[in-house]
């Protein structure tokens, strides 16, 4: 017999197979484009409103093509997963780094140390702002926007950025909550 695979602490349930056929569906998009179905998304499935809700969000910030590039939101999601020590997310995070920017080396340099990677100076800015937002929010003034515009950011990419970091931030606190377990596939 097989050992279920643990996904998280709570004793809630997750039972894929009795998932709504709108979800199963969804699941099975993950399935053929990751091999794989992240187990923050199977979390998601206990809840319909919940797997909606935070599907629609992730997938306007983080699929749609919108004011960043998916580059640019995968930096914002391993800096702030990083701060944050958010196991699921580092891993997880890091490895899709890795792979949009074919360097997984170069993606765990950013994990541990952004200012130590090859990334350019307007990212770098980026990160620093989002370093600010996720570990001192209340300090954030027009100071800190002023420097992403002189770096070249829109308004329109700063509220990107803080909607990205905003978003890490609130996964990060439940992944660690739940002590969420990365899948293997991210090994």
């Amino acid at each position: 017999m097989k050992k279920k695979e643990k996904i998280w602490s709570l004793k809630i349930p997750i039972n894929l197979k009795k998932a709504e056929k709108s979800t199963k569906e969804f699941l099975k998009t993950f399935e053929e484009k990751l091999g794989f179905v992240p187990n923050i998304i199977k979390t998601n499935t206990i809840d319909k409103k919940k797997f909606e809700a935070f599907n629609i969000f992730y997938n306007r910030l983080m699929q749609e093509s919108n004011f960043l590039t998916k580059v640019e939101k995968e930096l914002i999601a391993v800096v702030v997963s990083s701060i944050n020590r958010c196991w699921y997310c580092c891993i997880s995070h890091s490895h899709a780094l890795g792979k949009l920017l074919k360097n997984s080396k170069e993606a765990k340099i950013i994990l541990i140390n952004f200012r130590n990677s090859q990334i350019s100076k307007k990212q770098k800015i980026m990160l620093d702002f989002v370093t600010k937002i996720t570990k001192e929010s209340y300090l954030i003034n027009a100071d800190d926007r002023n420097r992403l515009r002189k770096a070249g950011f829109s308004d329109s990419q700063i509220l990107e950025i803080i909607e990205v970091a905003a978003f890490f931030n609130m996964t990060n606190r439940i992944a660690s909550g739940t002590s969420m377990v990365p899948n293997q596939e991210y090994y």
